[in-house]
């Protein structure tokens, strides 16, 4: 939230040259405080475990947010009920004609086919169009974020010679990136994902800068000036045992699968792991929702710019 300070406060000066947002006393007195809208574009199989991460991250701060789900009109889940899916979840033909705060768009697990081979890819497509009128900031998560910078700005995936699969250093690499401002030098996030996007071409593209990036799982973060779109390789999301149910998943089915890196103690298996990234979780999804949502969406929310 912005701090409200007395006008020509010296203060204000050293605030300004941070990117710390205030608020003059005359102006927080006349301003009109209203509830953020996110839409949630859940794709992840484990719907209610997905629902109740993001949820949580998004119900963590002092800004009051109406959270709404959505699902394709195009895909049926196989792994929720239809029940649940009809009690809770709304369809892109229900809401496209509405503006909204935020959209979360979420990772699936669809990695090892081209994004043309998703049988939702048309649908998702309509509804990224639609976000950059429709929406003020999008967020976009592991998968997501792929299927996003594709679509936007061309840039494809590449397959990993094998998983990235576990928890790792990552560190700011744009100073001054008010996403990650309060981040420690070094932080943890978990990956599990078979493709990356390559660096090179996000570095070509003058819409898009790097914010954090890690020496063993890439680039992290990328974001358009302004932040109205924002593509996060990671789960910051994940609950403490995330991984290893994927882990435990996989071991039983016969698949080839590493024991997550960096989450067991010792990396031992037997041990209960351990959560280190749960803290920048919470201020990732503040930062967004204060900074790139909060205060950059307008209070008629019809007022929406759309995004050239």
């Amino acid at each position: 939230m912005p701090i409200i300070i007395p006008p020509n406060l010296p203060a204000a000066k050293a605030l300004q040259r941070e990117n710390i947002f205030y608020y003059h006393t005359a102006r927080a007195e006349t301003q009109d405080i209203r509830m953020l809208h996110i839409l949630i574009l859940n794709l992840m199989p484990t719907k209610i475990a997905t629902e109740t991460q993001l949820v949580r991250l998004l119900g963590n701060t002092p800004i009051q947010v109406q959270a709404e789900l959505m699902a394709f009109d195009s895909h049926t889940s196989k792994n929720t009920s239809q029940e649940h899916m009809l009690a809770f979840y709304t369809t892109f033909e229900s809401v496209k004609h509405r503006n909204f705060d935020g959209l979360i768009i979420t990772g699936a697990p669809i990695e090892n086919l081209t994004f043309e081979q998703a049988d939702y890819w048309e649908e998702l497509c309509k509804i990224m169009e639609w976000s950059k009128s429709h929406v003020q900031s999008t967020l976009h998560i592991c998968w997501g974020a792929q299927a996003g910078l594709y679509y936007h700005y061309g840039i494809n995936k590449i397959r990993l010679p094998e998983k990235l699969f576990g928890v790792y250093d990552h560190r700011v690499t744009h100073k001054g990136s008010i996403l990650f401002r309060g981040f420690d030098d070094v932080f943890h996030v978990p990956h599990s994902r078979h493709t990356a996007t390559p660096r090179e071409p996000i570095v070509q593209e003058p819409k898009l800068k790097i914010l954090a990036e890690s020496d063993v799982a890439g680039v992290y973060a990328v974001s358009t000036d302004g932040g109205r779109q924002i593509f996060i390789t990671g789960h910051s999301e994940y609950d403490t045992d995330t991984l290893e149910q994927e882990y435990l998943r996989d071991l039983n089915a016969g698949k080839p699968i590493h024991v997550p890196e960096h989450y067991y103690p010792n990396d031992d298996p037997t041990q209960q792991p351990r959560n280190t990234w749960r803290s920048s979780a919470n201020l990732l999804f503040s930062n967004w929702l204060n900074y790139f949502v909060y205060q950059e969406s307008p209070y008629d929310i019809s007022a929406i710019e759309p995004i050239a």
